[in-house]
């Protein structure tokens, strides 16, 4: 019997599917549309809902603990920080032991955003992960925190607490 030739066969999507680096990048672009989508008409960016959330769960941290957080560096924390004052939703608060540093606390335009929001955050997650089996999910996420765990201090940001 004559082998049917694959059509369908990609070298080049076969190499770069066969990289981690790719898929991870990949999936983190479709992962921002799909949050981009879900908070269409918040002008809210998955870097500025994540530095709320964890003003939200840590209320008062100085700029540079928020930061390490959420794993972004000191300029971008403090840009991030500054634009979200501007509208509203954050505060800056000088710590009395510290002049050098500022505490951060989301002001009550802030705290009704981030719960407001919540769901949109919650449905984009959903959408990601749809297509595995709840297994599967549970699986994805322990292998993901496992490989974040171990590399972290590869980070140009290392998270605190890792």
């Amino acid at each position: 019997m004559i082998a049917k030739p694959e059509k369908d066969i990609d070298p080049a999507k076969e190499a770069l599917f066969a990289r981690p680096g790719f898929l991870i990048r990949r999936l983190h672009q479709i992962h921002v549309a799909m949050f981009m989508e879900e908070f269409k008409s918040t002008n809210i960016t998955p870097v500025q809902y994540g530095l709320m959330s964890a003003v939200a769960a840590l209320p008062g941290l100085d700029q540079t603990a928020l930061g390490q957080e959420v794993g972004l560096d000191r300029t971008t924390t403090a840009d991030v920080v500054k634009r979200l004052e501007e509208r509203g939703l954050l505060e800056r608060r000088p710590n009395p032991h510290d002049r050098r540093t500022r505490h951060v606390q989301l002001t009550a335009q802030g705290q009704a955003r981030v719960a407001e929001l919540h769901g949109d955050m919650t449905r984009a997650q959903e959408r990601l992960l749809e297509p595995l089996r709840p297994a599967e999910k549970a699986i994805l996420l322990d292998l993901m925190r496992r490989l974040v765990e171990a590399n972290n201090q590869y980070s140009r940001t290392i998270l605190r607490g890792i």
